[in-house]
């Protein structure tokens, strides 16, 4: 057997597109089996159930998504309609799991956003969905015909349950992947997060109680409530449970998306699913385990590290996304944390100072360490500086900035320390953006 999860494990039995993506093929897959039963056992069934099966957030956070669906008031007051938003916006590098659903395995998305909107009596879901995913729309959308067609959602359909869905095309903003920028951005407003409180819970979309799931979350749902909470409970370490589709890129052999048991170790997912890593174990110099955003972790800490959140945030990082990015001994690892600084900088929606002015400074003193011109001090002052915008922002993406400065010091400090001894020296100088070692 290869890796953990067996293929009758799998929930998404159609990843890779060798299948047919639409309602017939989602049919036979064991998709929309026995979806009214499900909705018929009610509110409280279902969110007990998601909540038993031990399902975290996949997009990034970690929260339980039973209890996320909980704090949706309980009854509709005054008529006030409750939303559903899907947060298909994935924008983080490296990340690239939640488009294989939408192109290759949509229904199993649609069903998740009927049942998981039954559980917060809503009655309309939107799906927002990154700006340059076109080809993902437009498969996700003929998913959606299928299922009005068939009267499995829309008004007076088959389960019951009256359901209209809706997908948002958003226009390529990074900001907007954060659930209430991203509610701003449905609004028709300027993709600008809010403060909290209120929460989406209390007053979301138009003011509306709302809920806002990453893809995968939603599409798991269906298989979950058919096959038991306890099923998917059983896989990975206690507080991290079930299945997880991993991203993985760079320096292997064989990048790819694979579905596999949290927990899983780092070698033996490298090794089982992606050929090993290039050149060799030996050959491995540093991971970003969970998207651009969290901390990069040096190759003595990966080989028995279980691939969950609380390990990793043990490790000082992250799941996040599970967006793998393996960097081998060839890697400028300075270089990579400086062009990472940019898309930070470059994708600041400027609301908050010290993201505004923060993110623009950290990346020109980065690119300045990349290249060795930069005074020894300056690391410290760096240092502080990102302490500075790191829990200062509304939202995340002053943390997502900082945090690769940090783990890049935290691990690699003598890198940057030779360069920039060597800068001096005369034995590297600087043509056009290369770094040449001097004769």
């Amino acid at each position: 057997m290869v890796g953990i999860l067996e293929d009758k494990d799998r929930i998404f039995t159609n990843l890779y597109g060798l299948q047919d993506w639409g309602l017939e093929g989602a049919k036979a897959r064991g998709c929309w089996n026995g979806t009214k039963d499900i909705l018929d056992a009610g509110r409280d069934w279902i969110i007990e159930n998601m909540k038993n099966s031990g399902l975290r957030g996949r997009g990034g956070a970690g929260f339980s998504t039973g209890l996320k669906w909980s704090f949706m008031p309980k009854e509709v007051k005054d008529g006030r309609p409750h939303y559903l938003v899907v947060n298909a916006d994935e924008s983080e590098p490296g990340t690239c799991k939640d488009r294989e659903i939408m192109r290759h395995d949509p229904h199993l998305l649609i069903e998740g956003c009927l049942i998981a909107s039954r559980a917060m009596l809503a009655h309309a879901c939107y799906i927002y969905i990154r700006g340059e995913y076109v080809f993902e729309r437009e498969r996700l959308e003929a998913a959606i015909k299928q299922a009005y067609d068939a009267k499995l959602v829309g008004k007076d359909n088959v389960h019951g349950w009256d359901f209209e869905i809706y997908v948002h095309h958003g226009a390529g903003a990074y900001i907007c992947g954060e659930e209430t920028a991203l509610l701003e951005s449905l609004e028709g407003k300027k993709g600008q997060p809010r403060l909290k409180p209120p929460f989406p819970a209390g007053a979301g979309l138009y003011g509306m109680p709302t809920t806002v799931n990453n893809v995968e979350s939603i599409a798991v749902a269906g298989t979950i409530l058919r096959r038991g909470a306890s099923w998917f409970a059983g896989f990975g370490r206690p507080n991290n449970a079930g299945t997880k589709l991993f991203c993985v890129s760079g320096h292997v052999n064989l990048p790819c998306n694979v579905e596999e048991a949290m927990s899983i170790p780092f070698r033996q997912l490298m090794e089982d699913h992606c050929g090993g890593i290039r050149g060799g174990w030996g050959n491995l110099k540093a991971v970003i385990p969970g998207g651009s955003s969290v901390p990069m972790i040096p190759a003595e800490q990966c080989e028995d590290l279980p691939m969950d959140f609380d390990a990793l945030r043990n490790l000082r990082s992250g799941l996040g996304t599970a967006a793998v990015i393996v960097m081998d001994k060839s890697t400028d690892l300075v270089r990579a944390i400086a062009r990472l600084s940019y898309f930070y900088k470059h994708e600041s929606c400027g609301q908050c100072t010290p993201c505004r002015e923060g993110t623009g400074w950290m990346w020109r003193v980065m690119e300045r360490m990349a290249t060795g011109e930069a005074d020894p001090k300056e690391i410290d002052t760096l240092l502080d500086v990102t302490t500075q915008v790191e829990g200062h922002t509304i939202c995340a993406l002053g943390d997502a900035a900082a945090w690769p400065i940090q783990g890049l010091f935290r691990h690699f400090r003598h890198e940057v320390e030779e360069r920039i001894a060597s800068y001096r020296s005369g034995r590297l100088h600087v043509q056009g953006a290369k770094l040449i070692a001097a004769e």
